[in-house]
């Protein structure tokens, strides 16, 4: 028999810390940045990118992101 998740917990452990809000905040404002430029569209079924992941002192510049499909990105390894 599975067990249920616990979503608050898990929420309290891993998504909530200040960390990854703060990673997780980069992302968003990323992505936001390629929508006022109308290079992403949401629903579109792509992702925005970073050349260089932000967990390896990548940053938010215009040429350190590209849209790619999300399979594609979510294949991706950071190593």
């Amino acid at each position: 028999m599975k067990t249920k998740r616990n979503y608050k917990k898990e929420y309290a452990k891993y998504h909530g810390t200040a960390a990854y809000r703060k990673r997780r905040s980069q992302r968003v404002l990323a992505r936001r940045k390629l929508e006022k430029l109308g290079r992403v569209r949401k629903g579109d079924g792509k992702d925005v990118d970073h050349r260089r992941a932000l967990s390896k002192g990548g940053t938010n510049n215009l040429k350190n992101l590209r849209v790619v499909p999300r399979r594609t990105n979510r294949r991706k390894d950071n190593n």
